[in-house]
């Protein structure tokens, strides 16, 4: 009989397959560009600052720590503090120590579970209904029992279910791993975007003071023309509400540099009472001006949100095989080894031994759909990740698409600002020398440094526009992640 048995087991476990949809990864895009947007040929350039031409490289790889790229050893510093000190880069790291301790308690499930127990229990027994435990006649009616086994229990992978449910604790944690990779980018990518903002605003508030002090000269002219009768009442309030409106930008600025100096120490994982000591200016910035591009094939390689999404749809189709198997005849071979005995000593000794082994088949009869449920269920949570992935790559292609735009016309932006800054310094030097020559009065000179001021604003936020645009583009390539892995195994 044992021989038949063997032969049974053995052919169960040398055929059980894994049910359900191997899984595949989708085909890559097939387009290699992003249409009208532009991957070759330099940007238009200017001699202003950051004015210089960015040119687009299809093919060249993105760097790990390309926030570098900028020049600013200060950007450096609250990057490599903000990685260290973040709380939701530490919450990531913890979830990802989860995943992999789940998917390695998961893998356990492949092999037989080995139990020991030991049981000491004391006892009376009843001398007038029940016979005494031993053959020896005694009146004593306590006695002690001690038991110690090992059970031993395997569950026949058969259908594939427990294997199919290790792949899905995998892909979970894979899925996990490119969560982490999107937190780092994520915070770099918002740690350098509020240094440029923190660099504008303070640029933006220097004008906006040079215009507000051309304000009140301009009040003060106007004012002394109004008391030689060269100017009406009119004239005067129209002015006094010029200067009042310039006034009333600068606490709206002074209040969002405020607050993006407390993002600057949320970011660092500091408190705003000890945030960053780094300050930033745009003149102590570099633009970068070689930039990578990634074709769409590639691109879905590099983005942890793809990735994640495509983990995610492996998950899913894993799920599916383990509804399937869950459905079908379940088969676990189980025994124990142990020994018993009245007395503690007489443990494991001649005649206290005892086994037995066994298997078993079981297969759900009646549970109402419950079983059919659940895989129909793990079906369209299939179909849902399959259109959550496709919505991904959608979204990648869109952010590269829109940036490499962006960054095009950041460049044409800057060109009108500056050649609109150019224009109105020459003018204002124009109406200061006729001024000192007597052909001009002090209320058009001011005029005409007000309107330079006015160009001086826009430029600076061209300027800036076009590092938060570069760096939405080192974030909509993926951030280089592969590269730090890379280098971490050489």
């Amino acid at each position: 009989m044992r021989a038949p048995c063997v032969v049974f087991v053995l052919t169960l476990l040398l055929t059980a397959c894994a049910l359900g949809p191997r899984f595949r990864p989708p085909a890559p895009p097939r387009a290699e560009d992003y249409g009208e947007a532009p991957m070759h040929g330099p940007t238009a350039s200017s001699d202003a600052p950051d004015g210089a031409a960015q040119r687009f490289v299809p093919g060249a790889e993105v760097p790990a720590d390309w926030w570098t790229r900028f020049g600013s050893a200060s950007l450096d510093a609250l990057e490599a503090r903000a990685r260290r000190n973040n709380p939701n880069v530490a919450a990531a790291q913890a979830a990802l120590r989860e995943a992999n301790e789940l998917y390695k308690a998961q893998r356990a499930t492949l092999f037989p579970a080995l139990q020991g127990s030991f049981s000491a229990q004391r006892a009376r027994n009843a001398l007038l209904t029940l016979a005494n435990p031993t053959s020896l006649p005694q009146q004593d009616p306590y006695y002690n029992l001690f038991t110690a086994q090992l059970s031993v229990s395997y569950l026949l992978d058969v259908w594939g279910g427990s294997r199919r449910a290790v792949e899905s604790a995998g892909a979970q944690a894979e899925a996990t791993r490119f969560q982490l990779e999107a937190t780092y980018l994520t915070l770099a990518s918002n740690v350098a975007v509020t240094a440029v903002q923190e660099a504008s605003l303070r640029a933006q508030i220097e004008a906006t003071e040079r215009l507000l002090e051309i304000q009140t000269r301009l009040t003060h002219t106007v004012a002394q023309q109004r008391s030689l009768g060269g100017a009406s009442e009119l004239d005067l309030l129209t002015q006094q509400a010029a200067e009042a409106q310039t006034a009333a930008l600068l606490p709206p600025l002074r209040k969002q540099l405020a607050q993006t100096r407390d993002a600057l120490a949320a970011l660092a994982g500091e408190l705003p009472s000890s945030g960053p000591a780094e300050r930033f200016r745009l003149e102590e910035l570099t633009l970068p001006t070689d930039l990578p591009v990634s074709v769409p094939a590639h691109l879905i390689e590099q983005r942890p949100d793809v990735r994640q999404a495509l983990a995610n749809l492996h998950v899913a189709s894993a799920q599916v095989g383990v509804a399937i198997a869950d459905m079908l005849p379940q088969f676990e071979l189980n025994g124990t080894l142990g020994s018993s005995s009245l007395a503690l000593r007489q443990l494991f000794t001649s005649y206290t031994g005892f086994w037995s082994a066994g298997a078993t088949l079981t297969q759900t009869l009646f549970d109402a759909g419950a079983l059919l449920h659940r895989k129909r269920a793990a079906d369209a949570a299939l179909d849902q990740a399959g259109a959550q992935y496709r919505a991904a790559v959608l979204l990648a292609c869109q952010n590269v698409a829109d940036t490499l735009h962006a960054l095009d016309t950041d460049a044409d932006a800057l060109v009108a600002a500056s050649q609109a800054e150019r224009t109105g310094q020459q003018a204002f030097e124009i109406a200061r020398q006729q001024r000192q020559l007597g052909g001009l009065s002090q209320v058009a000179v001011l005029n005409a440094e007000q309107t330079y001021q006015q160009a001086v604003l826009n430029l600076i936020q061209a300027r800036a526009n076009r590092y938060a645009d570069t760096i939405a583009l080192f974030q909509a390539l993926g951030g280089g992640w592969w590269q730090r892995e890379q280098g971490d195994k050489g």
